[in-house]
């Protein structure tokens, strides 16, 4: 007897795997745009992010330096991953950041005490768990595309 694993057809899972990609990417690029081109631009989701930061339920206030300089970067971060991701280019390098910086961002959440925000980025590191899992399916995109062309050429 075949396994029900065994039946999936790589087509199919190619074409899974490119929806989820592009879906996650154009999440990921639309955090990083409103953050960055959105209402308030970057320098007030920066001090937003540094007043949030001054009552931590910890009782332990982090200092500026750690909040703001990581709050102008991670819009930036978001759109490139977003990109990265979309299109398919540099799809690994994508992912992995993508997960570094998820781990970021739920240490802060979590310093927060904004558990409701935790359970989502558990969601997140699943999606990103499963992206770089199946990287073999990564079929479409411009990593491949690039690949074909310089072992063509």
């Amino acid at each position: 007897m075949i396994s029900p694993l065994a039946q999936l057809r790589r087509r199919d899972l190619v074409i899974a795997y490119t929806l989820l990609r592009i879906l996650f990417g154009i999440n990921f690029f639309n955090h990083g745009f409103v953050g960055i081109f959105g209402e308030g631009s970057l320098p007030q989701y920066a001090q937003e992010m540094v007043d949030l930061f001054q009552s931590t339920p910890t009782a332990i206030p982090v200092p500026d330096l750690l909040v703001r300089g990581p709050a102008f970067f991670v819009p930036i971060v978001e759109l490139l991953i977003g990109i990265g991701m979309t299109l398919g280019l540099f799809t690994g390098i994508s992912l992995i950041v993508g997960m570094v910086l998820l781990t970021m961002l739920t240490y802060g959440v979590t310093l927060l005490e904004n558990w409701g925000a935790a359970s989502s980025q558990l969601t997140y590191a699943i999606v990103f768990t499963l992206l770089i899992a199946g990287r073999c399916f990564n079929d479409l995109s411009a990593d491949k595309a690039i690949a074909r062309r310089q072992k063509r050429g």
